[in-house]
């Protein structure tokens, strides 16, 4: 450890007591981490949450709102000043004015700070007078947090394990055909590194299409203003024989992907993942099981992986101040719960729980509460039943986003059973055996709630109480 890590400890502690006191005799914050990869839903949920605890008529199940100890909430400017602002507003026209669409994907870092004004539960409320409680919820890209497990690896393993994990793709053939022909022992040419960086990105970008979850380094799909930058273009190639030169194409991949770690990843984890309390991570699980027995295997690893980075435990106030923050609690969630008919929420959730087993067992080893559940941010169904051949579907009707047509459809039946689905996964299937399952892509209803109620959804209010309902 030098000399700058220490002191980069001492002023992360220092920061930590200063929150720590003030949060202690003032004003309590929570700051709740929100991920999930490409198109879990994390702009929907984010929005439709906040809307959802600004008007709770929706909100049965979030205990604070049903005890009536919420007296009001409101929005406030963020503490973060060099952090963008969640665009709560505009994605919530998206949603709901009257061309509904979904808003764009998250990009970047965001926050936005919802402040609830609560009255005090318990033998002795009556003596107590209401508290603001901060609510500082932090959007991030999930490729981001992928990035995590890059720390623990230098660039040799990196290259190897990456290499040998794409090689069975049909979409990394362009770049691993590339990577063959480099000459990592020869000198490096500025050109080689910008061919096998695009060629590497062209790979994410398609396996990322094609359901694959580990799409490592994060910035190469959202690369902001470092596009073209030397930290985002390396690229994994087969090792060398012996001990590669000096301003080798190898030594300068290697001192590329050091600099990614350092200038990327770490201030990262610094400056916005290790402050988190509460973290819910989205997972697309029907996109997945759409895409196929690798891709839900994929997604399984992945967030085994990442789930060290998190840092679980109790947050006590003693070892928050020596430490930093831990993350208390993890909810892992299964979005687009709507695409399914509710018969089949509890298999949906049974899958979600076993695919997460590892991650939640490390999770709670190191003492962090989880859980796992099936939501839907934004309902963007209704629901119907059919007889069809002798037996009763239960189907979703929803105006699909790529027509604008209603339409009523079945996805397939979830097994009882998930590792149905987990065992071949992991055994390597090709594709699933005994039944089809499909994803419709809808677009979002738009209907208008009464007043006083947010946008629809499901599970929303069971999912925040999870969350906060015990700081409220």
């Amino acid at each position: 450890m030098g000399l700058g890590d220490i002191a980069d400890g001492i002023v992360r502690r220092a920061e930590a007591l200063g929150d720590g006191v003030h949060e202690a005799l003032f004003e309590p914050v929570v700051r709740l981490g929100v991920t999930g990869l490409s198109r879990a839903g994390k702009t929907v949920f984010i929005t439709s949450l906040v809307a959802n605890l600004l008007d709770r008529g929706r909100m049965a199940q979030f205990m604070p709102q049903a005890e009536g100890r919420i007296l009001t909430a409101f929005l406030q400017p963020q503490p973060d000043d060099t952090v963008p602002r969640f665009d709560y507003e505009a994605h919530l026209a998206a949603m709901t004015g009257p061309e509904p669409r979904w808003p764009e994907s998250t990009r970047a870092v965001s926050e936005l700070r919802l402040s609830l004004r609560v009255r005090p539960g318990g033998l002795l409320s009556g003596l107590r007078s209401p508290r603001t409680v901060h609510l500082d919820i932090v959007d991030y890209p999930g490729e981001w947090l992928l990035d995590l497990e890059l720390l623990d690896r230098d660039y040799a393993t990196w290259s190897r394990e990456t290499l040998a994990r794409i090689t069975s793709r049909d979409m990394a053939a362009e770049f691993l055909a590339a990577a063959d022909r480099a000459e990592a022992a020869a000198g490096f040419d500025e050109a080689v590194a910008k061919e096998l960086a695009a060629a590497f990105t062209g790979y994410l970008r398609a396996a990322r299409e094609a359901g694959f979850s580990d799409c490592t380094p994060g910035r190469f799909l959202l690369p902001g203003e470092m596009e073209g930058s030397p930290a985002l273009t390396f690229a994994p190639l087969p090792g060398p024989d012996g001990t590669p030169p000096r301003k080798s194409l190898w030594r300068e991949m290697e001192r590329r992907f050091e600099a990614y770690k350092a200038r990327v990843v770490k201030p990262f984890f610094r400056d916005h993942f290790a402050r988190i309390d509460r973290q819910v991570v989205l997972i697309d699980v029907l996109g997945a099981i759409n895409a196929g027995p690798a891709a839900l295997e994929d997604l399984r690893r992945a967030m085994a992986d990442t789930l060290a980075a998190f840092r679980p435990g109790r947050n006590a106030f003693l070892s928050r101040l020596l430490l930093g923050r831990r993350v208390e609690k993890i909810l892992f969630a299964a979005t687009k719960a709507d695409h399914l008919h509710h018969s089949q929420h509890p298999r949906l959730t049974a899958i979600t729980e076993a695919l997460m087993r590892e991650a939640r067992d490390r999770a709670a080893f190191a003492g962090a509460e989880t859980a796992a559940m099936s939501i839907a941010a934004l309902r963007a169904t209704t629901e119907e039943s059919r007889e069809h051949e002798g037996r009763k579907l239960d189907l979703v009707r929803g105006t699909l986003l790529d027509t604008g047509a209603s339409a009523a459809f079945y996805p397939g039946r979830l097994p009882d059973d998930p590792m149905r689905l987990i065992a071949p996964a992991r055994e390597g299937a090709e594709r699933w055996l005994d039944a089809d399952y499909r994803v419709m892509r809808f677009a979002p209803s738009g209907a208008e709630g009464r007043p006083g109620e947010g946008p629809p959804h499901i599970r929303l209010d069971r999912a925040a109480d999870f969350l906060i309902g015990d700081r409220l």
